[in-house]
C-alpha cells in the first residue's frame, strides 16, 4: 500500500504533467493562429499565380460556385478525375473571358495529380499547370515539362496520348515508359474541358 508521501509525489507529477500539457496546446494554438493568415495569403497567391500562368489574357480572377451535373459528375468519376475550384477570367473591363479549372486526377502512378486549366468562351484550351504531382523521378516527374507544353493553344473537345508521335491536334505524345502518368494528366485535361463545356453552355459566367 503506497503510504501518504509516495501519493503526494504521484499528485504532484501528475499536476506538473497536466500543466506542461497544458502550456503546450496554448503555445501551440497561438503559433497556429499566427499562422493561419500567412499561410492562407500564400495559398492564395499560388492559386492567383496558377491561374495567370494558364490564362494570360486575363486581369483578375474571380471564384465561383460549380458542381457538375450528376451525368458528368458519374462521368468524371469513371474517369477518376474531381473537379475543385472554379474561377471565372475577367478582362480589364470586367468582360467574361473564360475560365480556369482546378482538376484532380486520383489515377496517378504516385497519387494524385492536381492540375489547373485554362479554358476560353470558345473552347480553346490556352495552357495547363501542374500544381501537384508525386511520380516517379526522371519518368512521371517530367509530365510538368514534357506533358503540359503540348496541350498550349489547342482547341479540341478531347485529347488522347500517343507512343507513335502526335499527329493530330487532339493527340500528345505520351511520356517514355510513363504511360500511366501520361494517362492520368490527360483524364484531368479531358475532364476539365468537360467541365468547362458544362459551363459554357450552362452560361455560368453571365450570372
Amino acid at each position: 500500500m503506497k503510504n501518504k508521501s509516495d501519493i503526494t509525489v504521484m499528485l504532484k507529477e501528475a499536476g506538473i504533467l497536466f500543466a506542461i500539457t497544458l502550456i503546450a496546446g496554448f503555445l501551440l494554438g497561438m503559433v497556429n493562429e499566427l499562422t493561419k493568415e500567412p499561410i492562407r495569403i500564400q495559398q492564395e497567391k499560388a492559386v492567383q499565380e496558377a491561374c495567370a500562368a494558364v490564362f494570360e489574357e486575363a486581369a483578375s480572377f474571380e471564384k465561383m460556385e460549380y458542381a457538375p451535373g450528376e451525368d458528368l459528375q458519374q462521368e468524371l468519376s469513371g474517369m477518376g478525375v474531381r473537379i475543385g475550384s472554379v474561377y471565372r477570367a475577367l478582362g480589364s473591363d470586367g468582360a467574361m473571358l473564360g475560365y480556369v479549372l482546378e482538376s484532380t486526377s486520383t489515377q496517378g502512378y504516385g497519387g494524385i495529380i492536381v492540375l489547373y486549366l485554362g479554358v476560353t468562351m470558345d473552347g480553346t484550351l490556352n495552357d495547363i499547370s501542374i500544381l501537384e504531382i508525386s511520380e516517379t523521378a526522371g519518368l512521371g516527374m517530367l509530365a510538368p515539362e514534357v506533358l503540359a507544353p503540348q496541350f498550349h493553344d489547342r482547341k479540341v473537345d478531347s485529347f488522347v496520348y500517343t507512343k507513335a508521335g502526335a499527329a493530330a491536334e487532339n493527340e500528345v505524345d505520351a511520356i517514355t515508359s510513363a504511360t500511366i502518368t501520361t494517362k492520368a494528366v490527360t483524364d484531368a485535361v479531358n475532364g476539365g474541358l468537360k467541365a468547362a463545356q458544362s459551363l459554357r453552355e450552362g452560361g455560368a459566367g453571365n450570372e
